[in-house]
């Protein structure tokens, strides 16, 4: 019995005088600090970068060259004298007097040019808009990861609360066994009972203790999963109440589902995105237009104490003519590629459609569940009196006790993991309809904005910097 007792002090650490946690404030929390959550965000940074890569086919490009060196030139010849006619004879027709000079110098050149993009086939234009549908899919990307970690806080938070309540009806139920079997081996001994009443009672109590160990074991996991996807050690939790979802309907679930779930919206940009890429590709077979302008400086290039200095500006046109095809096909398969991502819009609709019609009828039947077991429960209790009374008198056996006591622990199992799917099953309604964010939630936090890191980048020219703090505040 001390054994059973400290078990039960265990399994009641929940409740040890410590502050309460809510639901709201485990949420609250896992948004803060999640990793995962965290990851996503710095993913959407990464895209917000493509905006501004994309917006840099508009700006001019500024190249700086220069070079510097030395030079030892010599030149050998024959010593000569020249005729009045400009023709050449040697001095010494016997020995002639080799003649050699020697030039030293250091050449160096600087070299600016600067080239300003003009037209490039429409290119910059739908590579901007190509960049920015990335950012607007991979929002509702961060929105959906939001969602599922915010989903999983909750399977978390509600995990910890149903696996002590179940630990908690096995402790309950092993010290119910314990005290039935005493009782037991005192009627055997006056001789009121066989010694197979005893066996029965015995077997049922070491079923129970091996019960009460998995549990445990079960309750360890939970608060383990807690601990990785909120961040924290769970406290005395706060039993929640159902989420109130904005449907009435598993039609209109599915309705809204297919307009606001986040994969959706994903999956829309995805494909208008995938469209862009079609005139991207198509840019390579158009003209270019560009302007260069370029200034110069050499020194010392042809012969010492000399320099040279000039600039020139052009024009440039490049009308591509035939490029072996290849820019054709990557057309083509541009095409095909945006085709797949409209179908996968389809897809995303129907799936959609269909984890809100599940997640509806899953609720209908928690909630139903939980009336069928409370009465369950109520009509358990009745029979289990009905039959200790029959017992004592003899009209039944240790047995049917036995069977009494543990139909109305599996009632009781039954409505706690009941009104633990009511709980699970309302968020994830609200998630399959896109409605499990921070925001919708209310959460007491900082929401974090999506927008900020992009308009702190997009028409940055220059810098190197990390400017996610636009967009992380706490």
């Amino acid at each position: 019995m001390r054994k059973i007792l400290l078990l039960a002090g265990a399994a009641g650490a929940l409740a040890a005088p410590v502050s309460a946690q809510t639901m709201q404030e485990a949420l609250a929390q896992t948004y803060n600090n999640n990793p995962t959550l965290l990851a996503a965000r710095a993913q959407l940074r990464a895209v917000d970068e493509g905006v501004p890569q994309a917006l840099a086919g508009w700006r001019p490009s500024v190249v700086i060259a220069g070079s510097a060196g030395a030079a030892d030139a010599r030149s050998r010849s024959l010593a000569t004298s020249f005729r009045p006619d400009g023709s050449f004879y040697f001095r010494d027709q016997t020995y002639p007097v080799p003649n050699t000079i020697r030039q030293e110098r250091t050449p160096a050149a600087a070299t600016i040019t600067m080239t300003q993009p003009i037209f490039r086939g429409g290119r910059t234009t739908a590579q901007t808009r190509q960049a920015e549908n990335a950012v607007l899919a991979q929002r509702a990307r961060l929105l959906a990861v939001e969602q599922q970690v915010l989903g999983d806080a909750v399977q978390a938070y509600i995990g910890v609360i149903q696996n002590a309540e179940l630990l908690r009806l096995n402790i309950n139920n092993e010290q119910v066994l314990g005290r039935q079997l005493e009782a037991t081996n005192e009627r055997f001994r006056v001789g009121e009972i066989t010694r197979t009443d005893v066996a029965q009672a015995e077997s049922r109590l070491a079923g129970a203790r091996t019960s009460r160990t998995q549990a445990e074991g079960t309750l360890q996991v939970a608060r383990a999963t807690y601990q990785r996807v909120i961040g924290d050690q769970p406290r005395r939790l706060v039993n929640p109440q159902p989420l109130a979802v904005p449907v009435r309907s598993a039609g209109e679930a599915q309705q809204v589902a297919m307009a606001n779930n986040p994969n959706v919206v994903s999956a829309l940009f995805s494909a208008a995105s995938a469209r862009d890429n079609v005139d991207v590709q198509i840019s390579v077979l158009l003209p270019q237009v560009s302007a260069t302008a370029q200034a110069f400086r050499q020194d010392n290039n042809l012969a010492p104490h000399t320099r040279q200095t000039g600039g020139q500006a052009t024009l440039n046109l490049t009308v591509p003519i035939y490029q072996n095809g290849a820019e054709h096909s990557a057309v083509r398969q541009a095409r095909q590629q945006a085709q797949q991502s409209i179908t996968q819009v389809d897809e995303q609709r129907r799936l959609v459609a269909q984890n809100a019609s599940q997640s509806w009828e899953s609720l209908r039947s928690a909630r139903a569940a939980v009336e069928s077991v409370r009465a369950q429960i109520r009509a358990a209790e009745i029979a289990l009196d009905g039959v200790q009374r029959e017992a004592i008198v003899g009209s039944r056996t240790t047995l049917d006790v036995l069977n009494a006591e543990q139909e109305l622990l599996n009632a009781r199992t039954s409505l706690v993991n009941a009104l633990s799917l009511v709980i699970t099953g309302s968020y994830a309604l609200a998630a399959s309809i896109g409605r499990l964010t921070a925001q919708d939630l209310g959460l007491q936090v900082e929401i974090y904005d999506m927008t900020a890191y992009y308009n702190a980048v997009r028409n940055r020219w220059a810098g190197i910097g990390d400017y996610s703090t636009a967009s992380v505040r706490r």
